[in-house]
């Protein structure tokens, strides 16, 4: 070993995506290594690998390489220590890039010129400087901004099943998501194992739609190393964290898919031998997402907002698998994906029963989107969920055999999945969406209205019943 540039010789062993070293003094947890092997047969260099020492004990240290480690012969590589920690160079010029898993331009462009150089693994924010999440993200996506608000400085997940299109959806409201007054906005957005149809999907749509130079995209491909996947959501919120608290933009930040993370902190956690939790993945999984969603929220005294819109894919659908359970404890509600809505044709598939935003009530109502929003959006949610069960008990005694005032709610459960969830593509206000939810009411009598309060009631115009009960489409 060279003790003035810390330089070793020689590895104990390899494993995956680990190099193990013994006999290194002075080293750092997260410290930034430079690996190289032996020359190649033909005389030239060895291709330079970097990596991150990730555990120390008295006697040896473990390197995650952040590339392939295919051809690295052990005993004949040399790591230098670098004395520094992970950081990526951020700037209000990284927007409208393309970058990959570790920042580094993906794009064919130069790399911008950073205003600062922030260490990646950020902390969370602190508690006694935390302003609390207010005022209202627009996604354009009904199910969402009419029942489940998304708040400035909030984490609201996507719980997604496999062949759902949530990636469809998180590039919708990539394309979509506006705050409303006029105030600075950017999105954030990173992809984590997308294949090359996925990535270059996600792509085209931010082009086509004028929204590229308003976003910074992270993309990390599926033939990507998995420990360049555990470094892309941190490099994309140290990228947003200077938007927001530097220049005061309001960021919107989507991760897509972060089980595809949790997959790649399983593999990385087997490959270091680690004792498993539950169903295999480590034991600490809740205190690393931790440390990625809790970067959002508002600070203090500063103008800017993160906000967080995780997209996962919930394994074999249960939404009491780890991922989804532990997800669900850091953020602040969920937004679920609905199977039998997919089948039926109806997008985006948003199941509203089991969706919640905990939030919705600091970011709707008067001075925030309108004064109808929040009696509006819980009249609905009550006529849904007894037209749900209507449903099931036509499914069993037949639809026949109902009464008025069973057949009314089951032609409200139908027209609010096809008209007012099942919006297509299209962008709506939330203006709009709250006439959609009206339209949907006026076929119920006044009396049968008890979560909307009087006054409001008196100021609508009064509207056909037969808009709220035809099971169409809504306008």
């Amino acid at each position: 070993m060279d003790l003035v540039t810390r330089r070793i010789r020689g590895a104990l062993g390899i494993a995956g995506p680990l190099l193990f070293l013994e006999g290194v003094p002075r080293a750092r947890l997260g410290e930034v290594v430079r690996i190289r092997g032996e020359p190649e047969a033909s005389g030239r260099a060895a291709e330079e690998r970097s990596g991150q020492v990730i555990a120390l004990s008295r006697d040896r240290i473990a390197v995650q390489v952040l590339e392939e480690t295919r051809g690295l012969a052990p005993a004949r590589s040399e790591v230098t220590l670098t004395g520094q920690v992970a950081r990526l160079g951020v700037a209000r010029g990284m927007l409208g890039r393309v970058l990959d898993g570790l920042g580094r331009p993906a794009d064919g462009l130069p790399p911008p010129v950073p205003e600062a150089r922030p260490a990646i693994h950020g902390a969370a924010l602190n508690v006694t400087r935390r302003e609390k999440p207010s005022d209202f993200i627009e996604t354009g996506v009904s199910a969402i901004d009419g029942m489940n608000t998304l708040v400035r400085g909030q984490k609201l997940p996507v719980f997604s099943c496999a062949g759902l299109p949530a990636s469809r959806l998180a590039a919708q409201i990539v394309c979509q998501a506006r705050v409303r007054g006029g105030e600075p906005f950017a999105v954030v957005f990173a992809a984590m194992g997308s294949p090359f149809r996925e990535y270059h999907a996600f792509l085209e749509a931010f082009r086509a739609a004028g929204v590229l130079d308003r976003t910074v995209v992270f993309l990390n491909r599926a033939e990507d190393p998995p420990i360049e996947r555990l470094m892309t959501p941190r490099c994309a919120l140290t990228c947003a964290e200077h938007l927001a608290f530097t220049h005061g933009l309001h960021v919107l930040v989507v991760l897509t898919d972060v089980t595809s993370y949790c997959e790649a902190l399983r593999e990385v956690a087997l490959a270091r031998e680690e004792v498993p939790g539950r169903r295999g993945y480590p034991g600490y999984m809740y205190t690393d997402l931790a440390t990625i969603f809790e970067r959002a929220g508002r600070v203090r005294g500063r103008p800017g907002s993160l906000t967080q819109l995780p997209v996962l894919t919930m394994p074999d659908d249960d939404l009491t698998h780890p991922i989804p359970d532990l997800t669900g404890y850091i953020t602040e509600g969920q937004i679920v994906l609905s199977r039998d809505l997919d089948r039926r044709g109806v997008y985006p598939p948003i199941d509203v029963l089991p969706s919640l935003s905990r939030l919705m009530g600091l970011g709707a109502g008067p001075g925030k989107t309108r004064d109808d929003h929040r009696p509006v959006a819980d009249q609905l949610y009550a006529f849904y969920a007894r037209g749900r069960d209507v449903r099931r008990m036509a499914a069993i005694v037949g639809a026949a055999n109902l009464g008025e005032e069973e057949k009314r709610l089951l032609a409200f459960a139908d027209a609010f999945e096809d008209g007012l969830v099942g919006q297509g593509g299209t962008f709506r206000t939330i203006e709009d969406t709250l006439e959609a939810g009206w339209r949907l009411l006026s076929g119920f009598p006044p009396a049968a209205l008890t979560r909307i309060p009087e006054r409001l009631l008196r100021a609508r115009p009064a509207q056909p019943a037969a808009a709220a009960t035809s099971g169409g489409a809504i306008a």
